[in-house]
């Protein structure tokens, strides 16, 4: 008789980690391992934290940086209540309506609120047979919100055999297809149909060729509604430092990691471009997913070979963001507005491939004065618009020179058609172009949302949440699953930090 074999040793549970990278994936990580007992230190190379969620403040004015849409509070609030803490007690989330003004230089306006009757009433009045077609539309955004955000979104895809026990769903819900085209199945008004549509390019996915299962997010919207952190986006990183900070956690700013150590198949810690050697049981990474394969890992097999794979993806597209103030505050516009030129498809298609900036240009206009005064001096407006223009492995520009001219371009067009006075009452501006995502947030090609989210850049075809080669790397983030968005990566910290705190996972 044989005796039984010893059960195999289960590794125990880390004591340290360090965090590169202090967007909102990095915070919400950091929070939830610090949380659970580990040690953790947040590494940021600027000055501020944030990342994209970075802030400027000029003569009174406060620009918020990056992501101004906040559509899942549940999520956020997961963060404190895994502390034992209150989210009220930190931050205030201001409702924001309507969701989004939507504007055609036709003069065609549509106030996306969270309002059926309101709404049914906007799109009667321009498509009356659109009516019965946005229900239907509401349906299946909502079927599609339920199988990728509520069952999927904080799920690791790390084997294949995860992306195969999702298809048939994913199959059912012809996640194949785009978001305007099955936007189209159900709307027939080519406006209606580009209010529909536009979502997935807050996510950087261009609607022709994102999976359908980005239209989840009006779902997500019609769900928990749009919000704005009461002083700025900022104010809601400063909320999650300070939470981090409440609980033990360490963070140091300029402090920018210039590799990850390994020894072996493990990650030791990390080397500071100020010489020091912090190390640790576990890092996580919420730094671009190439620079920290090609730059961070450049030293090791394992970063020399998935940069390699990495570089052959398609990205998402870029940014140019003018942040401006002006004396007087313009109270005709919503908070969050949507400018579409007279081109769609055309200029969306110009976007993600061509190799020059396009003749005219589609805008987001950000006016947070709308829902807080307290962003601008008495009586003034803080703002911020951005185009999304080509990323530089398409157009590689010299944006120190087309920069300034963009910025030029934009402001007139706002002058003419949305913001009168607006030249008169300039008090500062400043701009931030690919070159700045590439040189301040080591973003490849300068892209803004780091992989482009295609159905086969999706899920398990992403970034790992945890690598396939050195167990104790992990990732959370915009390239990781299940993708951008504010949303998207606090739930990437969850599924990430999932794997961390279940050794067994």
């Amino acid at each position: 008789m044989t005796s039984a074999s010893p059960p195999s040793p289960v590794p125990s549970r880390p004591q340290t980690a360090i965090v590169i990278g202090s967007g909102f994936g990095g915070l919400s990580l950091a929070i939830r391992l610090q949380a659970a007992g580990i040690a953790t230190t947040l590494l940021e190379k600027r000055d501020k934290p944030g990342g994209r969620a970075y802030v400027y403040e000029d003569q009174g004015f406060v620009f918020d940086a990056g992501p101004t849409v906040i559509t899942d509070p549940s999520a956020l609030e997961e963060l404190w209540q895994a502390t034992g803490r209150s989210m009220a007690d930190y931050v205030t989330l201001l409702p924001v309506s309507p969701f989004y003004r939507l504007c055609w230089e036709d003069g065609y306006q549509f106030d996306y609120a969270n309002d059926q009757a309101e709404l049914d009433r906007q799109i009667g009045a321009k498509s009356p047979a659109d009516v019965e077609g946005y229900q239907r539309f509401l349906a299946y955004s909502r079927a599609v919100f339920e199988e990728g955000y509520l069952k999927l979104g904080t799920v690791p895809f790390l084997h294949f055999r995860d992306m195969i026990r999702a298809g048939p769903k994913l199959a059912k819900l012809q996640a194949w297809r785009s978001v305007y085209a099955k936007v189209s199945d159900f709307i027939k008004d080519d406006q209606l149909r580009q209010a529909f549509s536009f979502h997935s390019l807050l996510v950087g996915g261009n609607p022709f060729a994102t999976s359908s299962i980005y239209a989840l997010i009006h779902a997500l919207e019609r769900e928990w509604g749009v919000w704005f952190p009461k002083g700025g986006t900022g104010a809601l990183v400063a909320g999650m430092v300070k939470l981090f900070e409440d609980i033990g956690g360490r963070v140091e700013l300029s402090a920018e990691v210039a590799r990850i150590e390994t020894e072996g198949r493990r990650a030791t810690g990390v080397t500071l471009h100020d010489g020091r050697l912090l190390a640790a049981d576990l890092v996580a990474s919420n730094a671009d997913v190439v620079h920290t394969y090609d730059a961070l890992l450049g030293h090791t097999p394992r970063g020399l070979s998935e940069a390699k794979r990495l570089k052959t993806k398609r990205f998402s597209m870029s940014l140019f963001v003018l942040y401006f103030g002006l004396k007087r505050h313009q109270p005709q516009l919503a908070h969050h507005t949507v400018l579409f030129g007279a081109r769609y498809r055309a200029l969306i298609d110009e976007i993600f491939k061509a190799k020059t900036l396009a003749g005219d240009f589609s805008l987001y206009l950000h006016s947070p004065c709308a829902t807080d005064p307290s962003l601008a001096p008495d009586g003034a407006g803080s703002y911020y618009v951005l185009s999304p223009v080509p990323h530089l492995g398409n157009a590689p520009l010299d944006w120190s020179v087309e920069g300034p001219r963009y910025a030029e371009r934009i402001f007139d067009y706002l002058e003419q058609r949305y913001m009168p006075g607006l030249r008169a009452d300039l008090v500062t501006h400043r701009i931030f172009t690919p070159d700045d995502f590439k040189s301040e947030l080591n973003a490849h090609h300068g892209s803004a949302f780091s992989l482009d989210p295609v159905l086969t850049q999706s899920a398990y075809f992403r970034t790992h949440n945890r690598d396939d080669e050195i167990p104790n790397l992990y990732f959370v983030g915009a390239g990781t699953h299940p993708g951008a968005g504010v949303p998207g990566v606090v739930g990437s910290a969850k599924a990430t930090a999932g794997l961390i705190l279940d050794p067994a996972a």
